[in-house]
This record gives C-alpha cells, sequence and structure tokens, in this order.
C-alpha cells in the first residue's frame, strides 16, 4: 500500500481497529526504516527488501519469505532473535550441569559428615567401654584385696585344725589352702565382679555390698543392648537432621455422638495441635474445645490410622443386665395385690383387719400405711405381698413407667353402697393393665347390705362374677368384724397358684419404686419392691434418673434387713434424689456407671420435655396414626356431669368408625377430671373430653406436666362433631386432577436472567400461572412441575384464554423444545368422611 506521498509502507497485519497507521518511512543505507504507531505505542521495524537467503525463522518460517515472516519483523531481527534463543538454550544447560555438580558435592559432604558422625560415635561407644572396663578392673582387684586382707585375720585369729580335720563355717572353694587360688576360682570370681552375673542367676551381686555401691545404684536392672541401640540410632537421625522414626501404635478409639478436639486427641494419644491441624485441612476452623460430630471424629481417627468404635450416649444403659433367666434357675415368689375401689368403700379397714389378724401385736401400725407395702403369712405358710395405694394415679404412673408390679387385684366394693365412679375407674385400671382380678364385697355385717345388686351392678362393666357363672371369683367380707378374711386370702393364693409366680433369686436385682419421699432427718427415701434377684446391703444402683448405694435397708415391720428377695417391699437409704413412683430400679457395678446412666436419663428426660411436640395434643395424635399404620383406634376418656350424658356420649362414640378405624372410649365416668384420668390418659396417650365439668386444679397442673389435652363442651352434638372428625382426620385423603387447558410451544427463547421461555398457543381451555403444570413430548410425559412466569406481551397475567399466544417459563428446569405441548390441570384433596 501506499501513503499519499508516494512512499511504500508497511501495513500491520491484524487490521481493524488494533492496525497501526504508518507515520512515515525513511532508508538508511540498503535497509529501510519503516515507523508504524499504534494506540500504545510507536515502533521502529528495520526492512531488508529481497533478502530470503533461504534462512528460517522459528516453525520453519523462510527468513526471506515476507508472506510467512509476522508482521514487521526483519532478517537481521530473526536473526538475532534465534542467537539470542540459542544463547539462552546453552545457559540453561549450563545451569543445569552446575545445579547438578552443587547437588552432588552437597551429597558428598552429607556423606562424609555422617562418616565422621558414626566414628565419633564409634570412638565415643569405644572410650565408654574401655573406661567402664577399667573401673570394673580397679574394683575387682580393691574387692580381691579386701577378700586376702579379711581371709587373713581370720585364720590368724582362728585356732590351729587337727590334721584331718575339716574347717567348718567354709563353703566349698575355700579349703585348707585358704590363700592358695586355682585358675578356676580366679576366672569365676573374675567374672561374678563384673556388673551383672552371666550364670542362671542374672541379678546376682558378688562381693561386699558398699556404700558406693548403694547410693550409686550399681548391680541394678540395666538396659539392653537394643534399647541402647535405639538409643543412639535416634539421637543419630536428631544429629544428622532427619525426622525421629517412632513406632506407631493404633488404637480402638471410642466416639460417641458428640465429642470435643481436646477429648478426641487423648483418646486416640496424639497431639491436640496435629488434630486441630487435620480439621483444618478438611476446612473446619476449630478449637481444642469445640465439639465435632461422630462422623468427622470419623474421617480424622481414620486418618490418623486408628480403628474408630462408634458408641451413642443410650450405651451406657447396656451395662444393666437384660438377658433372660434359665427355667431351671427361677424359684417361686409371692404375689403381689393391690387394693383398690371406691372411696369410703372400706380398703384402708381391709388392708388393717388382715394385717391386725395376720402380724403378731405390738409392731409399730403406723408403719405399714406410711409404707404402703407389707407382707403377710397366711396359715397354709404362704407369703401374700399387699400394696396399699394411695389412689389410683400411683398405679396408672407405675404402668405407664414400665413397671407392671401387680400380680392380682382386688376390687373392694361396700355392699350397701353398691358400684361407683372410683369402682369403674379401679376396673377399667385393671383391665388396662391386664391382670386377674378378685372382688371383695365389704360391708357385708351392715343391714342394708345387698350382695347381689354388687354383683348385678358389675354385670354392667363386662365383670362377672362366679356366682353369676362368670370367672372373676367374689368374697364377702366384713373388715369390722373379721368375716371372710381367711377365704379372701385362700382365694388370693389360690389365683397365684394358678398363675404360677416364679422369678430367679441369683441375679443383680430389679425392683419397682412403689413410692419416694424426702425424709428430713434421713434423706430421700425410697420403698422397692423386688421383682427379680435379690437386693443387698451395699449394692449400687441406679432408679430413674437417680442412683446411689443401699445404705440400709428396713422391712414393713422397721426391722434392719441385710437381703431383700423377690416380692419383698423394702425401705431403701442411700439415694442422692428421690424418684418417681414407677421408676424401675437396677443393680450395677460402679458408682460411676450409675452415676453416667442417670445423667443420661435426666438429659434425655429433659429434651423430652422441651421437645415442642412432647404434649399429647388431637391433631398430633392423628398424625401419629397417619404415619403407624397398625394403628387403628382414637382412644379417649370422657366425664360427664351426670351419667344420662355419660352413657349418651359413649353410645354415640361406639357409632362413629368404619373397618378402617374407630373410637375407642377407655374410660368414661360422671364428676370433675381428676388426676387418676389424667394418668390413665398419659399412660394411653389419649385426650380427656369434659361434657359440662372441668379439670380440678392438681388435674389441670398434671397436665400441663404431662402433656395431655382436655377439651370442654356444653353441647353433645359438639363434641361428637369433633370426634367424628379427628377419626376421619385418620383416613387418608382423596386426591383428584382437573385438566383445564393445553398449550403448544411454538418458539423458544433466551432471556438474560430468566433462562429458556416458550412461546405458547393456548390450544384448549386455559392457561393459569397458580396450576399444574406437565410438559408432554411426543405424548410422553417428561417434566411435571409449577410455572415460573406466565407472560401476555411484557406483563404478567394471572391467566390466558384459549387462542391467546403467551410466554411461559418452567420452574428449575430449562430442556424445552418447540413442537412440545403443555398439560394445564389443577389439584383438589377431597377428604374422606365416615359413613
Amino acid at each position: 500500500m501506499s501513503d499519499q506521498d508516494g512512499k511504500k509502507t508497511l501495513g500491520v497485519r491484524g487490521g481493524g481497529p488494533r492496525s497501526g497507521n504508518v507515520k512515515q518511512s525513511f532508508s538508511h543505507g540498503r535497509t529501510k526504516n519503516v515507523v508504524v504507531e499504534t494506540k500504545r505505542k510507536r515502533v521502529v521495524v528495520p526492512t531488508k527488501p529481497g533478502q530470503s537467503g533461504g534462512k528460517t525463522g522459528p516453525g520453519g518460517t523462510p527468513l526471506g519469505d515476507p508472506s510467512r515472516r509476522p508482521a514487521g519483523i526483519s532478517d537481521a531481527e530473526m536473526e538475532r532473535r534465534l542467537k539470542a534463543l540459542q544463547a539462552a538454550k546453552a545457559r540453561e544447560v549450563e545451569e543445569a550441569a552446575q545445579r547438578e555438580a552443587v547437588e552432588k558435592a552437597r551429597e558428598e559432604e552429607r556423606e562424609r559428615r555422617r562418616e565422621e558422625m558414626e566414628a565419633k560415635a564409634r570412638e565415643e561407644r569405644e572410650r565408654e567401654e574401655a573406661l567402664k572396663a577399667k573401673a570394673e578392673e580397679e574394683e575387682r582387684q580393691k574387692r580381691e584385696a579386701e577378700d586376702a586382707a579379711k581371709a587373713a585375720a581370720a585364720a590368724a585369729a582362728a585356732p590351729a585344725p587337727a590334721p584331718g580335720e575339716d574347717q567348718p563355717g567354709r563353703g566349698a572353694g575355700r579349703g585348707a589352702p585358704a590363700k592358695a587360688k586355682t585358675p578356676e576360682r580366679a576366672d569365676r570370681e573374675d567374672r561374678g565382679g563384673r556388673g551383672k552375673g552371666r550364670g542362671d542367676d542374672g541379678n546376682r551381686r558378688s562381693g561386699k555390698l558398699t556404700l558406693n555401691q548403694a547410693l550409686g545404684g550399681e548391680g541394678g536392672r540395666q538396659k539392653s543392648m537394643a534399647a541402647m541401640k535405639r538409643k543412639q540410632e535416634r539421637a543419630r537421625q536428631k544429629a544428622m537432621g532427619g525426622p525421629v522414626q517412632r513406632e506407631k501404635v493404633v488404637r480402638d478409639v471410642q466416639v460417641p455422638e458428640a465429642i470435643m478436639v481436646g477429648e478426641l486427641a487423648n483418646r486416640m494419644a496424639e497431639r491436640v495441635a496435629d488434630v486441630v491441624k487435620a480439621l483444618m485441612q478438611n476446612g473446619m476452623m476449630v478449637t481444642q474445645n469445640q465439639t465435632i460430630d461422630a462422623d468427622t471424629a470419623e474421617l480424622i481417627v481414620e486418618e490418623f490410622g486408628h480403628r474408630i468404635v462408634r458408641v451413642s450416649d443410650s450405651d451406657v444403659e447396656q451395662v444393666i443386665t437384660t438377658s433372660e433367666d434359665k427355667p431351671e434357675d427361677m424359684k417361686p415368689r409371692a404375689p403381689v395385690i393391690t387394693i383398690m375401689g371406691h372411696v369410703d368403700h372400706g380398703k384402708t379397714s381391709l388392708l388393717d383387719a388382715i394385717r391386725n389378724a395376720k402380724v403378731v401385736a405390738g409392731e409399730a401400725g403406723g408403719i405399714t400405711q406410711h409404707r404402703g407395702a407389707y407382707q403377710v403369712e397366711t396359715e397354709a405358710g404362704q407369703k401374700l405381698t399387699f400394696l396399699d395405694t394411695p389412689g389410683h394415679a400411683a398405679f396408672t404412673s407405675m404402668r405407664s413407667r414400665g413397671a407392671q408390679v401387680t400380680d392380682i387385684v382386688v376390687l373392694v366394693v361396700a355392699a350397701d353402697d353398691s358400684v361407683m365412679p372410683q369402682t369403674v375407674e379401679a376396673i377399667n385400671h385393671a383391665k388396662a393393665a391386664g391382670v386377674p382380678m378378685i372382688v371383695a364385697i365389704n360391708k357385708i355385717d351392715k343391714p342394708a347390705a345387698d350382695p347381689d345388686k354388687v354383683r348385678a351392678g358389675l354385670l354392667q362393666h363386662e365383670v362377672i362374677v362366679e356366682k353369676m357363672s362368670g370367672e372373676v371369683q367374689d368374697v364377702e367380707v366384713s373388715a369390722h368384724t373379721g368375716q371372710g378374711l381367711d377365704e379372701l386370702l385362700e382365694s388370693i393364693a389360690l389365683q397365684a397358684e394358678i398363675l404360677e409366680l416364679k422369678a430367679n433369686p441369683d441375679r443383680n436385682a430389679e425392683g419397682a419404686v412403689i413410692e419416694a419421699q424426702l425424709d428430713v432427718g434421713r434423706g430421700p427415701v425410697a420403698t422397692v419392691l423386688v421383682q427379680k434377684g435379690t437386693l443387698h446391703q451395699g449394692d449400687i444402683f441406679v432408679v430413674g434418673e437417680q442412683w446411689g448405694k443401699v445404705r440400709a435397708m428396713e422391712n414393713d415391720r422397721g426391722e434392719r434387713v441385710k437381703i431383700a428377695g423377690p416380692s419383698v417391699p423394702v425401705e431403701v437409704l442411700g439415694l442422692n434424689g428421690t424418684p418417681e413412683a414407677g421408676d424401675v430400679l437396677n443393680v450395677v457395678e460402679t458408682e460411676a456407671q450409675a452415676r453416667e446412666i442417670a445423667e443420661y436419663r435426666a438429659q434425655a428426660a429433659k429434651d423430652k420435655r422441651a421437645a415442642a411436640g412432647a404434649a399429647t395434643t388431637l391433631e398430633q395424635l392423628m398424625q401419629k396414626a397417619k404415619d403407624d399404620k397398625d394403628v387403628t383406634e382414637l382412644p379417649i376418656l370422657v366425664k360427664a356431669d351426670v351419667q344420662g350424658s355419660a352413657e349418651a356420649i359413649v353410645q354415640a362414640m361406639e357409632k362413629i368408625g368404619n373397618e378402617e378405624v374407630r373410637v375407642r372410649v377407655l374410660h368414661s365416668g360422671v364428676g370433675a377430671i381428676t388426676e387418676s384420668d389424667i394418668g390413665l390418659a398419659e399412660a394411653s396417650g389419649a385426650p380427656v373430653f369434659g361434657f359440662n365439668v372441668r379439670a380440678n386444679a392438681p388435674a389441670r397442673q398434671s397436665a400441663n406436666q404431662k402433656g395431655v389435652e382436655i377439651r370442654y363442651y356444653s353441647v353433645i352434638y359438639d363434641l361428637v362433631d369433633d370426634v367424628k372428625a379427628a377419626a376421619e382426620g385418620l383416613l387418608s385423603a382423596e386426591i383428584r386432577e382437573h385438566f383445564i387447558g393445553y398449550a403448544q410451544i411454538k418458539e423458544v427463547f433466551k432471556v438474560t436472567g430468566v433462562g429458556k421461555v416458550a412461546g405458547c398457543l393456548v390450544t384448549e381451555g386455559v392457561a393459569r400461572r397458580s396450576a399444574g403444570v406437565r410438559l408432554l413430548r411426543d405424548d410422553v410425559v417428561i417434566h411435571e412441575g409449577t410455572l415460573k412466569t406466565l407472560k401476555r406481551f411484557k406483563d404478567e397475567v394471572a391467566e390466558v384464554q384459549s387462542g391467546q399466544e403467551c410466554g411461559m417459563a418452567f420452574e428449575n428446569y430449562d430442556d424445552i423444545r418447540p413442537g412440545d405441548v403443555i398439560e394445564i390441570f389443577t389439584r383438589e384433596e377431597v377428604a374422606r368422611t365416615l359413613a
């Protein structure tokens, strides 16, 4: 190309805005210089026209070929660059050779130093051995001189023996020629005087023990040659600057659900800094006092080469013996009888009558009622254990905590009062516990007594006595006159014989707390009924969230005892806190185990109380029933103001349900809601419904603590509707789909910030943004989801009618193509109802 002056200029390859403009050109000899000015700098490019010469540049480019040479590069410049490249390669080779020579010299220097260190260490060992040998030789000579002097003094002091007579007091090797020393004896003494002997007894000390030897520790246990070699090897490696290798010890590391970094390092016997460093390398910036989870701890343990043993917090309870007893170890035990019934029907009077008749007079009568458990012995010699519970609440609380302590229930009913509300409660409690029942018809001595009325009243609650062709034993008794007491005890003994009650006394004790209190002078005291094994004084035990050691035990007569076998109630002292009624007592081996189990249970109970879903509400009960396919019953408790209302509610509850779900009334009664009702509801996981009644203050407090829901009603139809709705909630809802439209994708557009948008034509029905959509390709569903956007022109719209065009974008899905069909539909949940 040429400029305006007609001079030949050099163009810059590439063109465009980055190309240079030739400002001027001038000649210098045979070289023509062209000045090229770019946006960045001004460059003077020398050129030699007509020079090819057959030389080639980098990559085989001919130097004289302007078409293949880089723009603006002359032959001289190419030659200069080639020479510079060759010089750089030569320097690189020379530097590599120099580095190799230096490395070789350094290696030779290290080898020379290593040899010098080994030679120095060898000379030091030889010098130490020579000094040691010299000291031993001097000591041996000194000892020989002392022995010779002593022998000479002894020979001078002793009278000369007769010829042929043995010299007393001299051992072998000290014969007639006392001062003569054979070569064997000299060699033996030489060997015996050098440090440790080399005979059968390696620790034998020869010669006299001097003060220097005693203070210097000479003659004690010395290190072996292997230990000395290992020490010298570590010293040599440390002197040479190399790492001191030590033998790796692989350990079994127990890791709970959460562990502190410092504790993990201690269990691995590793430095805390190394463990923190390993965690930081894994992306966790933690300190030694922070807590990590078990999965992270497992990675660190495996990285350090140890073996992990995963344990959970609940594993602390594995120390409690849960093995089944062998049949040959089982021995008969006394039955446990619980007395239940309505107020003022004579439960306490009956207990006092049995105790006074069967226990020797003159004992403290108040202790029994205070303890709530005692034993009596029948005329046939069989022992019976009675529980005097203050009410049904204690009975239910024990059952709710897993303490099935009762074998037989004695239901006390007054002959002049028939069946009362608390009598019905006692029947329901006994049925829920699944234990046999014996009916004691009390106050038979009164003129208004009518036992047949009692038996007829029991029929309404499915309790059929033997005199009415049933299976439940009934005995007419009088606590005032003592009538029928022997017959009652015989009936109890007969029922116990049918049950064949047995237990293994030769194992760690297991029992249940009947009641517990905080005594001012003795501290926490618990009345424990031993169920399995034998409880000894001094045993360490854990009971619920408490633990302790048996300091002392007292029986029901106030006597101190050392042991308590199965079915024996005792009062235990030595707890660190007051347990709850129904807590299970287990004997463990050590205090540490008991303390650890008690702390775990206390923390678990605290977490359970703090959990938001701990309350037994009606909605949570419905959700629980949905999750558990085996649950087909809805248990409830009903209390009403009058008997007629209670019966009407129960009859309405029985009509609710079908083949999948039904309502089960655990208990219905008349009167205010009491603690007994709350206890039964907690044990069975049921809500309490009150019709024209309210819960008393203790019941409200108990319901708040235990998370039991109480609902009040004044209209019977509202109660029935709520229970029916709860039962219908157990049925899964039916989901129905309604197709409302179809749209076809005509074109796909890419929109920044949105993604792929489909330009659609609504071919049928209507397209709504709130509806569900399916993407069909060749009549096959490839995606189902929701719309991210629905636009008509540039406006976001709620729906688009048939025949109109619109833009659609799917939520989290971009694989759309022209020709795909979009199916628009709505879902409707139809609740199933009970017929």
